[in-house]
């Protein structure tokens, strides 16, 4: 028995110390980083804005790819009522060419991108936020003090392979509820996409 209390307080440890990342309520982390159009984005050029759809994502994945064109619409939808979407790459181009930064130009001009589309270089950003799939999602919501804070974490909806068979809208249900002054319910969901491709 006490080999047994031991063990989960050893275990207990290792996940409080594991635990990376952002959660709820916290406030978002800052960043500078480089859109497609060379120009460099923080948080700052949304300070007009009620929140922001920040989506890990990239070039080659199936999973961000079958999103493109649900991300698009999310924009489209909510850019206007302050909820604009922000895509970050946060991909090694050395391990997957396809996710540099030359080709996420591409890929934008191709799919016609109405959000900035910037590039997670150093891949610090997607460490803090605690973001580990592509697409990943972190809903933001200003606050009365100008500050960020996360009010939702997760998918994008349930259903990745087929957008006309999704039955529940994750994020466009969340960005509603902040619309609303609620909190969105769910908080949080899982992210499904392929794993981020960390540096070697």
């Amino acid at each position: 028995m006490k080999s047994f209390i031991l063990a989960l307080l050893f275990f207990g440890a290792v996940n409080a110390f594991s635990a990376e990342g952002l959660k709820i309520g916290d406030d978002a982390k800052e960043f500078s980083l480089k859109n497609i159009d060379g120009s460099m984005i923080s948080l700052a050029n949304y300070s007009g804005d009620n929140g922001l759809v920040v989506i890990f994502t990239c070039n080659h994945c199936p999973f961000s790819k079958a999103y493109e064109d649900r991300i698009i619409d999310l924009h489209k939808k909510y850019a206007g009522k302050g909820y604009p979407v922000l895509a970050i790459n946060p991909n090694d181009p050395v391990s997957v060419p396809e996710d540099s930064f030359d080709k996420m130009i591409e890929r934008a001009k191709e799919k016609g991108f109405p959000f900035r589309y910037v590039i997670d270089e150093t891949q610090s950003i997607a460490k803090q936020y605690g973001a580990t799939r592509t697409p990943h999602v972190y809903l933001l919501k200003k606050h009365s003090d100008n500050t960020f804070k996360i009010a939702y974490i997760g998918a994008i909806d349930d259903n990745h392979s087929d957008a006309s068979s999704v039955k529940e809208t994750y994020l466009s249900n969340a960005i509603e509820s902040l619309i609303a002054q609620k909190s969105p319910a769910p908080e949080t969901t899982k992210a499904i996409g392929c794993s981020i491709k960390w540096k070697k």
